[in-house]
């Protein structure tokens, strides 16, 4: 039996992204998912006016020290963190990832930092604060695209060695950032920082994209991780299933991921994605 992943984000009550999109992927690896709901929309809210409920806080803290005092969570291998509807919510993710990791010191923690894109950040700016000081700092893995990694390091990104500059300079020890400038025209790049080590996974950018790829390529990632995948071959699967998906989606004119009629590309994708280690 493969090891459960709790993933703390944001659900849908259609379309594919943010737990409905991290918790498919890692069941259809065989993770089982504790999935909490940080807050529930009908669709994701780029789609049009979106009613939001969240948590009661008190509620939620409680939801999660349940979960740490529960007798399964030696079961756990990882928390995937992502979208926190308040700064209290990425407080008490903080605290939850905390008490799992001094019972478990071998537990996962991907930190993905939900807060912004290219139009800046959507999430106020305190939430966006408690997420960086409560999980980013603290994750072992961080996923920002370009924008939250920007953000995060307050370095400006124009290419890969500046994004790989900027991640090196965060604090956790992996660092897998999307949407970076790729090296070949027309195409858009991962680049996954290790240490001294970093290595970049291009492909062909598709035009109009649906939502949810961030969500997606975290817990793809983590996923093979806890599977015990090397990082490089982890990062190129990732990336291939995701490439895929999005292409496929993007080919029929869909505006969400169909990760349902697609699910085999999460677990034997096909694309071809190239990958190059930066010196």
């Amino acid at each position: 039996m493969k090891k459960p992943v709790i993933v703390i984000s944001s659900h849908v009550v259609r379309g594919s992204v943010g737990n409905r999109a991290a918790a498919f992927a890692l069941e259809m690896l065989g993770h089982p998912v504790w999935a909490v709901p940080t807050i529930i929309l009908p669709y994701h809210p780029g789609h049009g006016t979106a009613t939001r409920i969240v948590p009661d806080q008190n509620q939620f803290e409680d939801l999660l020290s349940d979960l740490a005092d529960s007798k399964w969570v030696g079961e756990l291998g990882g928390v995937l963190t992502g979208y926190m509807a308040s700064a209290a919510q990425a407080e008490s993710a903080g605290r939850l990832v905390a008490r799992l990791k001094a019972k478990n010191p071998d537990l996962v923690h991907l930190c993905d930092p939900v807060m912004g894109d290219d139009g800046g950040l959507y999430v106020p700016k305190e939430n966006a604060a408690a997420v960086r000081d409560h999980l980013a700092k603290k994750a072992d893995i961080l996923t920002p695209n370009r924008f939250e990694l920007e953000w995060l390091s307050g370095e400006t990104i124009s290419d890969a060695s500046d994004a790989r500059r900027a991640a090196a300079n965060l604090a956790p020890a992996t660092v897998l950032a999307t949407s970076i400038p790729a090296m070949m025209r027309g195409n858009i790049a991962n680049l996954l920082v290790h240490g001294n080590q970093a290595m970049l996974a291009e492909h062909r950018e598709v035009e109009n994209p649906p939502k949810g790829p961030g969500d997606l390529v975290a817990a793809l990632f983590l996923s093979r991780l806890l599977d015990g995948e090397p990082q490089d071959k982890a990062l190129q699967a990732s990336t291939a299933s995701v490439f895929e998906l999005v292409a496929k989606a993007a080919k029929r004119g869909s505006d969400e991921l169909m990760l349902e009629t697609d699910a085999i590309s999460i677990q034997r994708p096909m694309a071809m994605v190239s990958t190059r280690k930066l010196v």
